[in-house]
């Protein structure tokens, strides 16, 4: 039976609400994350105030953060006239997205932290206050939100509750990313293949079809049939009713090779039918290390770019973020700084330098100052404000940066430009960003299905089988 919806409001109304207490690190990490807990509370303690106040100068990702979330507060407390102390209604100032109230400590609480724990420290005068919000309303949930981990645990230690934040999460599992493919069972033609139509076009096959996989179906998606008569096709369009595939260029004959490189495998054959395609703006490849990201994406690179001439450069980016320890300032230019992260740029290179057989010495040293001359380096400290024109801007390491980071670097593609982004987000090396709450992944799953974009996870290492084995058993 549906109840109706005023039962149901009831029936919230008489549970409690959940007080979620923040810790400054989840408002750094979203600024926005004071509107994303719906109907519940949320509790600010006086600490984490003053931590973003000693975050807010500087032109880094967190200061710009922290800047944000105080314009925010700052928002919210002006558009009431009534005391504090009784919370401040969010459901005007998120527009309908929150509808509980938010709370800032307007009072001095006492420690009551074990007499281990430093009372000096912030994370402990935050734990305190959860101490206390907790013994004044035992009839409610109250839980720390927390991105830190050490917090959590010593949270959980004194008996409180402490999750991490999740409202960044694209997906909980990365096996359920999207992979850019679908395997067709082997009824596939006898369901979808009454009144089919085809015809040439381009050197291609196509198909248009009616069946009950076609609402599935999501714009430049692979489509695989292994068998007698083995099938892999894109989808060009998809609606309920009906969609159209195409055949695909095979990228693994030398035939069509590019820039001198063959695909070793039919998710590097994908890749290329994605990075050739002039009608496809945006390319998200995603795997492991060894499976060929940089290599086919520069080869398509130049290949448009000094044999097509469709491109007028290519523009390489990267986030800086070390594995190790930092090695401190580099000198020089913008490029000359960013010299050092761009060592697989200088080992792809060397590779597409050395595909033609036949150059001799002197003609590969001229192709590499001419490949150099059509390459820039640029770095992200710099991006905001710019628009490429006409370009092929490939974002590498894609992994580490935030959803809103990604945002800013693809809204800088102008008119003719292709955006490439490049990442493996099993190696993630920013604090708080994990495989469900990456950019890279954030981005996979909001341009699926658009028409102009595409995506293949490539699953085959060609690297060498020490890197292949050392990938599987390490």
């Amino acid at each position: 039976m549906i109840r109706s919806s005023a039962t149901a409001a009831g029936d919230a109304a008489a549970k409690p609400r959940k007080l979620f207490v923040l810790d400054t690190n989840v408002l750094m990490h979203d600024p926005s994350s004071v509107y994303r807990f719906q109907e519940h509370d949320i509790f600010l303690p006086i600490m984490t105030l003053e931590e973003l106040d000693n975050h807010k100068k500087g032109m880094s990702e967190i200061a710009r953060n922290a800047r944000q979330v105080t314009r925010t507060l700052d928002e919210i407390v002006s558009s009431i006239d009534d005391a504090i102390d009784q919370g401040i209604e969010l459901d005007e100032a998120s527009r309908g997205l929150a509808s509980g109230r938010l709370f800032l400590q307007t009072e001095a609480i006492a420690s009551e932290l074990p007499a281990g724990l430093p009372t000096a420290k912030a994370d402990n005068q935050i734990l305190a206050v959860v101490i206390h919000l907790q013994r004044q309303h035992p009839e409610r949930s109250v839980i720390l939100v927390s991105k830190d981990i050490n917090m959590r645990i010593k949270a959980r230690t004194l008996g409180l509750q402490a999750q991490d934040y999740f409202n960044d999460k694209v997906l909980e599992d990365s096996d359920l990313l999207y992979t850019g493919m679908r395997e067709l069972g082997s009824d596939f033609w006898d369901q979808h293949a009454q009144g089919m139509e085809s015809w040439q076009q381009d050197g291609h096959t196509l198909y248009r079809l009616k069946g009950p996989l076609c609402a599935q179906f999501l714009a430049n998606q692979f489509l695989i049939q292994d068998g007698e008569s083995p099938l892999h096709a894109i989808v060009r369009d998809a609606s309920a009713m009906s969609a159209e595939i195409a055949t695909l260029t095979d990228y693994t004959h030398s035939r069509n090779s590019v820039w001198g490189i063959t695909a070793r495998n039919r998710e590097q054959n994908f890749a290329f039918n994605l990075l050739m395609n002039p009608e496809i703006d945006f390319v998200t490849l995603l795997g492991q290390a060894g499976t060929g990201k940089t290599l086919l994406t520069l080869a398509a690179g130049l290949t448009q770019v000094l044999e097509s001439r469709r491109y007028s450069e290519i523009i390489i980016t990267r986030v800086t973020v070390p594995v190790g320890e930092d090695i401190g300032f580099l000198p020089g230019t913008e490029e000359e700084k960013m010299g050092p992260w761009m060592g697989a740029l200088e080992d792809n290179l060397e590779v597409l330098n050395q595909s033609d057989e036949d150059a001799g010495d002197w003609g590969r040293a001229a192709t590499h100052d001419l490949i150099r001359n059509r390459i820039k380096i640029k770095s992200l400290n710099f991006m905001r404000g710019r628009t490429f024109l006409n370009k092929f801007l490939i974002i590498d390491e894609a992994q580490n940066l935030t959803p809103k980071q990604m945002k800013t670097l693809i809204t800088r593609a102008g008119p003719a430009t292709k955006v490439i982004c490049l990442g493996n987000i099993a190696q993630i090396d920013t604090p708080y960003l994990t495989e469900g709450s990456s950019g890279l992944a954030y981005v996979v799953d909001r341009f699926k299905g658009w028409a102009y974009a595409g995506h293949i996870t490539l699953q085959r290492g060609e690297r060498s089988r020490l890197a292949d084995y050392a990938a599987e058993v390490l």
